[in-house]
């Protein structure tokens, strides 16, 4: 469903992503880990169109979208959250999802859009904080409604780029369960960028591990969490040992 082929990133003199390939399937849960500066946001941008790559292309349901504009990008299904949350913080809960569900691939009827922002807002769980301002929200709720915001355009693969991070306990496995309620009642394709292992290896089916803009590991979590090289590297012999 998506695929990237030999994607090279540059930043001045600073390579980000160096011939990265990848697959993800229709429906799957894939995790990306690697260290701080590893690639991984970049390798988000690269695919939602905000950071063209130098070398390589990207490829959504055998169409290639390399370079594509963000908005067109979004209309073709493919939706991110980012790492620090920015709602309009000047308008209600409902108002932000309105946005998207207005503009991205679905209804542009207002009235329609309205309705579909809100049973956005209330599968998300944040019904009772529907027309309060974004800037009022804890960042749990915060985390929430980025996420309604990108399923307002209606998806066939979410971004999601740490989305635990910030949260406590309780909070994660409300992210955790969240999660999974969207694969299975919207079956959308999903890649998590995340530092909140244990919750992410619960989590995902698949893991991709990034390390100086490479990918030096695929596998199933347990793999992943028994690879030298990624203990080496990111994991740390502590966790390996857990």
């Amino acid at each position: 469903m998506l695929r990237g082929v030999g994607i090279t990133k540059r930043f001045g003199g600073v390579t980000a992503l160096r011939n990265v390939s990848f697959e993800v399937g229709a429906g799957e849960l894939v995790g990306l880990i690697g260290p701080n500066g590893s690639g991984k946001s970049t390798l988000f941008g690269v695919i939602s169109g905000f950071h063209p790559p130098d070398d390589g292309t990207v490829f959504f349901d055998g169409r290639h979208i390399t370079g594509a504009r963000p908005h067109t990008v979004a209309q073709l299904g493919i939706a991110r959250t980012f790492q620090i949350v920015r709602p309009f913080t000047g308008m209600t809960v409902v108002e932000n999802v309105r946005v998207g569900a207005l503009y991205g691939r679905g209804e542009r009827r207002i009235a329609v859009a309205d309705r579909h922002a809100r049973e956005l807002v209330e599968f998300v769980g944040l019904e009772q904080r529907a027309d309060t301002l974004a800037r009022n929200l804890t960042l749990a709720e915060k985390k929430r409604l980025e996420i309604a915001r990108a399923l307002s355009i209606q998806p066939r693969v979410l971004l999601l780029d740490e989305v635990f991070a910030g949260l406590n306990p309780t909070e994660v496995r409300g992210a955790i369960d969240l999660i999974a309620r969207i694969r299975s009642q919207f079956g959308v394709t999903i890649i998590m960028v995340e530092h909140v292992l244990k919750a992410l290896m619960e989590t995902c089916e698949r893991i991709i591990v990034l390390s100086y803009g490479e990918k030096i590991a695929e596998g199933a979590p347990s793999a992943i969490a028994a690879d030298p090289h990624v203990i080496s590297v990111y994991l740390g012999k502590t966790y390996a040992a857990r």
